[in-house]
């Protein structure tokens, strides 16, 4: 009799049936190649897709249970590690398009993703249409006889705009179009596309699935037969994960069941705090009842996530001058980490974008977003509430 395992037990043993060696933690399989046990051994090997034990660019043992154990957590087929989340989100993309090809997409993403469907996409001739990710009508609206992807990533970097992922999918199967959702910011823990009916879901791995801010990595989670389209690309590309960090994302997945929650009441704490401050004119985060994705958030999601976004009143200046006020809160990009993070998007994040990307993307001058750890509630409020009041005592003076 088979024990049906709850999302707390599966991401403390998720990927374990690969380890095949009697350590309890995963080994870590340090080399960069495999001794066969002969020529035919090695001509064998060389014609399998995704071999975990030929060259550690082809596949490696580490990565594979890394891999398996996302796949559990998500509800896929398979998975596929690479060295970052842009190094999974372009190899996807990537493999779904080919020149002549259109793709619709959230107009609020990553600027990483921006740039791959700006520029590099269309220099291989691949077009892109962006669309409002809230307005499922505009993703139907925009698309063409040649469109092969709807990409969307919600909660969405830094608005936390909420895109109705069943709609979504729903839009791609009716028209047979393939569907990748980037759940970064919410992470297995709170949110399943793939349950949804998205086709392909995408991590920075750097994020909670790692969760300690010491390893750059990205994981991509689809069917196996387009997994493995996707390996080409990566074997090619050479954005293999290396042993050692998959390890590490592996190890911060053992406690993403525990870390979650935290992460989720001290953003709503913390958001509750900042929607009433007088220094504050609006706060981005599905968890208030006022957020215009909330109700679809609650039916997609069983928590609200670590991280919000909020404006202040007096523009750049100010929005910057309250970081800076910080004292523990830490000024720095990234995200997902068990220290709290705040970071001034329009001058960092996503000013690689240009003023009209950033205006379509909701960045706005006064915009902060804070990647909510799991520090005491108490005093990530008070630290917040000292860095508005200088803004404010500034202000007046």
């Amino acid at each position: 009799m088979s024990v049906e395992k709850t999302f707390e037990t599966r991401a403390v043993h998720a990927g374990t049936q690969v380890n095949k060696s009697h350590a309890v933690a995963m080994p870590i399989y340090q080399t960069s190649t495999f001794r066969f046990d002969s020529c035919a051994h090695g001509a064998e090997l060389s014609q399998e897709i995704a071999p975990t034990e030929l060259y550690t660019r082809w596949g490696n043992p580490t990565s594979q249970a890394l891999e398996e154990a996302v796949a559990d957590l998500e509800g896929g087929e398979a998975a596929l590690s690479f060295a970052s989340g842009m190094g999974a989100g372009s190899a996807a993309v990537m493999a779904s398009v080919k020149a002549g090809d259109h793709c619709v997409a959230a107009n609020c993403l990553y600027a990483g993703m921006t740039e791959l469907f700006e520029e590099l996409l269309a220099s291989f001739g691949v077009e892109t249409s962006f669309v409002d990710p809230a307005d499922t009508a505009a993703f139907e609206a925009a698309l063409r006889p040649n469109t092969r992807l709807l990409y969307v990533e919600t909660p969405a970097n830094p608005t936390l705009a909420i895109t109705d992922l069943a709609a979504v999918g729903r839009i791609g199967k009716a028209h047979g179009v393939l569907t990748m959702a980037d759940n970064t910011w919410a992470s297995p823990a709170n949110q399943l596309p793939l349950e949804l009916g998205i086709d392909v879901v995408v991590h920075s791995a750097t994020k909670y699935l790692a969760g300690h801010s010491d390893v750059v990595a990205g994981i991509v989670v689809g069917p196996r037969d387009w997994i493995e389209r996707v390996w080409m690309m990566r074997k090619i590309l050479g954005a293999s994960l290396s042993p050692h960090d998959a390890w590490l994302v592996l190890r911060g997945i053992r406690t993403l069941a525990v870390r979650m929650p935290r992460h989720n009441q001290n953003a709503q704490l913390l958001a509750e705090f900042l929607d009433g401050h007088a220094a504050v004119s609006e706060v981005h985060y599905p968890g208030l009842p006022a957020h215009p994705g909330h109700a679809i958030a609650r039916e997609q999601m069983s928590g609200f996530g670590g991280m919000l976004s909020f404006e202040v009143k007096a523009g750049s200046a100010a929005g910057q001058a309250v970081i800076e006020g910080l004292e523990f809160v830490t000024n720095a990009v990234s995200l997902g980490g068990v220290e709290s993070l705040a970071v001034h998007p329009a001058s960092t994040t996503h000013a690689p974008l240009t003023p009209e990307g950033r205006e379509r993307a909701g960045v706005t001058p006064g915009l902060i977003r804070v990647s909510v750890g799991i520090e005491s509630a108490e005093d990530l409020i008070a630290d917040f509430e000292q860095a508005l009041a200088r803004v404010g005592s500034a202000s007046k003076s």
